[in-house]
């Protein structure tokens, strides 16, 4: 399976903090914005993993991230200079996808809740499809929206409808099949001038190849695409970690866990952060011998 993890966009909402910064590199208390919806996919044992962003911004992911090699997983840059929407995202994607399944994260989100991770790696073994995933949201027409039937079933999905007929939003975390490009191919731009993810999700939906899972009360997801989101996204991570002693998003500690680094290397990864309190807890994860065994049952 290929991960896409969604870094484009102007970031306009954040004007002018990212007029010359990507908004996913901007912090979320402790790190990078990116390093919660990477975490993700890592987290769903995905190892090869494209970050679509503006050809402005790719020597600033790469001197953050490189090729991921130092994670045991595998990064690519593809560029999306203009925002022409999810689905356009995704086409440029196409030959490194190449029939492949995708899990589609969008760069902005970030999840939080226990057995997260057990929901995801289920999802991605037994899905047809598409898998989608939807929050109970309070102003629903910010959001696309999905209305089910009584028995859990999609009946329809829209984008930002005036009048939505549900509080349900559909999250930025997708799950595609091997026909996801072809159905990509046949998405037409909208009166916004964007190719929606929401006709990409009703092509799924005319096949009744499309299901959607409703994350409960246990789980919190973020927008962080506005100075609010990003101020209250950052204070939550900051209340979690400091309560709990462990940190979220920490893409180095996942590897371990994974198996995909050994403790030398997590040893010289955490020499880049000396000095830093996320340094600091690198470094206790090599003084625990019971860390790379430690579960981890949330994502973000």
């Amino acid at each position: 399976m290929i991960g896409i993890l969604l870094a484009g966009g102007n970031g306009s909402r954040l004007f002018p903090t990212t007029v010359g910064l990507s908004k996913h590199l901007l912090p979320i208390y402790d790190k990078p914005m990116i390093y919660y919806s990477l975490s993700v996919l890592m987290l769903a044992g995905i190892r090869t993993i494209v970050i679509v962003c503006k050809s402005e911004h790719i020597s600033q992911f790469r001197k953050l991230l490189g090729d991921g090699s130092s994670l045991g997983i595998k990064i690519v840059y593809q560029i999306q200079d203009q925002p022409k929407g999810i689905v356009d995202g995704i086409l440029k994607c196409k030959n490194i996808i190449n029939g492949s399944p995708v899990m589609l994260v969008l760069g902005d989100n970030i999840f939080f809740g226990a057995n997260l991770t057990k929901t995801l790696i289920e999802t991605r073994k037994t899905f047809s499809g598409s898998a989608l995933f939807g929050y109970r949201v309070k102003e629903p027409q910010n959001f696309g929206v999905a209305h089910l039937s009584d028995d859990g079933k999609i009946i329809s999905i829209e984008e930002k409808p005036r009048v939505p007929k549900s509080d349900i939003a559909v999250t930025g975390l997708y799950y595609y099949d091997n026909t996801l490009v072809d159905r990509a191919e046949s998405v037409k731009p909208s009166v916004r001038g964007e190719m929606e993810i929401s006709c990409l999700n009703q092509s799924y939906l005319r096949d009744s190849s499309l299901t959607l899972e409703v994350l409960g009360r246990g789980v919190a997801w973020l927008d962080t695409g506005t100075p609010d989101g990003l101020l209250a996204a950052s204070q939550f991570v900051e209340t979690i970690e400091n309560r709990q002693g462990q940190k979220i998003a920490c893409i180095e500690e996942i590897a371990l866990m994974n198996g995909w680094i050994n403790s030398e290397q997590l040893r010289f990864l955490a020499r880049r952060h000396d000095n830093s309190q996320y340094g600091n807890y690198l470094c206790s994860l090599l003084a625990n011998p019971e860390a790379p065994k430690r579960k981890v049952n949330w994502i973000s």
